[in-house]
């Protein structure tokens, strides 16, 4: 990359709670943070926000009565929003971008409002403008005062590194300085969990791990949702207070079989991961974070590409959504946390039913995985 792009401060509400030093605690552990919820007429796995960060979230609700409104994909990511603000150093003067994205957006609140007409014929005042994709950041940006360029999109699972990308396309292009990005989901919802179960890929295991992402021998399918925001401050150049910098980026769009098919060798990710990497020596990378949704063919075919492209000598491979559940949109910010926290203390966080892996040298470069339904893949060489 032609120049230096810095992380100067990353902030989340996940299952794992919402400061760092909690976060890595919880990764330690062998524990998933998953538990029963009932919902499309069945108790269900899922992975909802940690208590104080729901917490969290119902004081900002109930801060401003304007916020009363909001979905809590939007209000996710405000409380994210703030605390990396905080963070970074930012104050209401300086300029800066926000792009925050989400795969379904207010998943909750849409539902609510459609079923409200289809009972009673009308709508409330406020169902579309507080539905709207892009009151996401629209919303963020109120609250940060921010005066820089405000952007929703989304590009499914990938949403959150296709937010990173634009950010960084913007700092290269010297429009702006700093840029806000990541994404936020909260799809623990009726009609969400029906549409994944539909698709076959949801887990009705029992086990000790019932999200086997990782395991390339199971036999089911094991996705399970998870709820959560992440985002990341990026600013142009090398900066003392860099969490981490970005040496490269990669991007590819597969052909389509059907809605949701992915190659046998993913042919997308092959792509992404070669362009991130065209610079760097294939053995400085230490680890990869994966997509690795707990799905056969998705888990199984990001294997198969990572070996395309490194041969006999993988880097270490893990992922967090045995853990954490599948968050759609903000999944690729939280995995990017994941890989920031494992350089900051050196230390390989692996999955504990997938074979062993050790860690011989220290972590200094780690690639990030993520890919969304059509097939949109983004890779991300981090270092510090």
């Amino acid at each position: 990359m032609s120049q230096t792009i810095s992380i100067t401060a990353l902030a989340s509400i996940s299952p794992l709670g919402n400061d760092s030093k909690t976060i890595w605690k919880n990764y330690l552990s062998d524990a998933p943070f998953f538990s029963k919820r009932h919902l499309d007429n069945q108790e269900t796995w899922v992975a909802p926000l940690d208590a104080t960060s729901e917490q969290m979230v119902a004081e900002l609700q109930e801060s401003d009565i304007k916020y009363k409104s909001l979905d809590k994909s939007v209000l996710y990511a405000m409380v994210a929003s703030r605390q990396a603000f905080a963070n970074a150093g930012w104050d209401s003067d300086s300029v800066f971008g926000i792009n925050i994205g989400s795969s379904r957006g207010a998943t909750e609140l849409f539902e609510k409002h459609y079923k409200e007409y289809l009972d009673n014929g009308k709508c409330q005042t406020l169902a579309s403008p507080t539905t709207t994709l892009g009151n996401i950041s629209s919303w963020v940006g109120h609250d940060l005062q921010c005066t820089g360029p405000e952007i929703s999109h989304s590009i499914t699972c990938s949403t959150a590194l296709h937010a990173l990308l634009n950010g960084v396309a913007w700092l290269r292009a010297g429009m702006v300085d700093k840029f806000l990005i990541g994404g936020s989901e909260a799809p623990l919802t009726d009609f969400t969990i029906a549409q994944m179960r539909a698709l076959k890929i949801y887990s009705h295991s029992e086990e000790v791990y019932p999200n086997q992402a990782l395991n390339l021998e199971k036999r089911l399918n094991s996705m399970i949702l998870g709820e959560g925001a992440a985002v990341c401050c990026l600013e142009i150049g090398k900066k003392d207070n860099a969490l981490a910098f970005i040496e490269g980026i990669g991007y590819a769009t597969e052909i389509l079989e059907h809605n949701i098919s992915i190659s046998a060798e993913a042919t997308c990710f092959q792509k992404s991961m070669k362009m991130a990497l065209e610079n760097t020596n294939l053995e400085d990378v230490d680890a990869i974070v994966m997509h690795a949704p707990g799905t056969k063919a998705g888990d199984l075919t990001e294997y198969k590409a990572i070996q395309k492209i490194f041969g006999e000598n993988l880097p270490l491979l893990t992922t967090n959504k045995w853990k954490i559940g599948h968050t759609f949109g903000a999944s690729g910010m939280l995995s990017v946390e994941l890989a920031i926290l494992m350089m900051q203390h050196n230390q390989f966080i692996g999955v504990p039913f997938a074979k062993a892996q050790q860690q011989i040298k220290p972590i200094k470069k780690v690639l990030v995985n993520a890919v969304g339904f059509g097939g949109n893949a983004v890779s991300v060489l981090l270092s510090v």
